[in-house]
């Protein structure tokens, strides 16, 4: 399969590009070619961006050093993750509510600073994240607890999480157990699901059908757009083939091999 033809001209709509970060923006701790040469596209353009991660192991000013030691400077305005989704969530619909968490310590100290009542025994709901400290006693905790009639929430949906030497088990590998263990299906936050495309919409000024969902996922960073009234356009630097999507039920706008590629249009 070979990209086709595209009509670049709608790109002229967009206002606010969201860019994922791992896989389309760099790839472990090494920055993708052209990355930086197209945020100086977008801002020469007259445009704006934000990075927008499902990643819910790291804080945001981690993800904002990291970016930093790739001469990328941001401020925490232009930045999102999962766990800013979730927080969000829990602060507007499950308000004082007691939370059993598994997560990182990072994620522990947002959720913390942000006043989510984290505790230890009988909580109100379990929140699951990306966490790479996960021990069974964590694991046989959330499931007793789902068990016994908490709800259950998931920062992500992502089964993977790429590195530069594969792939690791991610968020949504972690709710497998869980569901598989308990019956109970988790209410996931983040992208690809309609409120990641809120808080955006409520962080920033530009409304959904001046917002472009990019990154290297069909079935996040694309279908949060096209599924929620924004643009969903991919690129190939990170987990989707362009083979992947001839069988995807999920079409991007648009498909570019890069940003670098992208920057070239914009």
């Amino acid at each position: 399969m070979e990209i086709k033809m595209q009509n670049h001209k709608k790109l002229e709509n967009i206002k606010l590009f969201v860019l994922d970060m791992d896989g389309t923006f760099y790839l472990g701790n090494k920055i993708l070619e052209g990355a930086l040469g197209f945020i100086e596209k977008v801002k020469e353009s007259g445009k704006d961006f934000i990075f927008f991660t499902n990643n819910s192991s790291k804080a945001p000013e981690d993800y904002m050093e990291k970016l930093k030691k790739m001469n990328c400077n941001i401020q925490r305005k232009d930045i999102m993750t999962s766990a800013d989704v979730t927080i969000e969530f829990l602060k507007t619909q499950y308000k004082d509510a007691k939370v059993y968490l598994l997560g990182t310590k990072e994620l522990e100290k947002s959720f913390i600073e942000s006043g989510i009542p984290l505790v230890a025994e009988g909580p109100d709901i379990v929140v699951v994240g990306f966490d790479m400290t996960l021990t069974y006693e964590k694991l046989e905790k959330a499931c007793t607890y789902i068990r016994n009639g908490a709800k259950f929430i998931a920062t992500h949906l992502d089964i993977n999480c790429p590195t530069e030497d594969g792939f690791i088990p991610d968020c949504g590998a972690i709710c497998a157990a869980i569901q598989l263990s308990t019956g109970a299906t988790p209410e996931y936050m983040g992208k690809p699901f309609d409120k990641t495309v809120e808080l955006v919409t409520s962080r920033t000024k530009y409304k959904r059908d001046e917002i472009a969902f990019v990154g290297d996922r069909l079935y996040t960073d694309v279908a949060t757009g096209v599924n929620n009234g924004c643009m969903g356009i991919l690129v190939l630097t990170g987990e989707t083939k362009l083979s992947d999507v001839e069988t995807s039920l999920i079409q991007p706008d648009f498909i570019f091999n890069s940003l670098k590629e992208m920057g070239e249009v914009i």
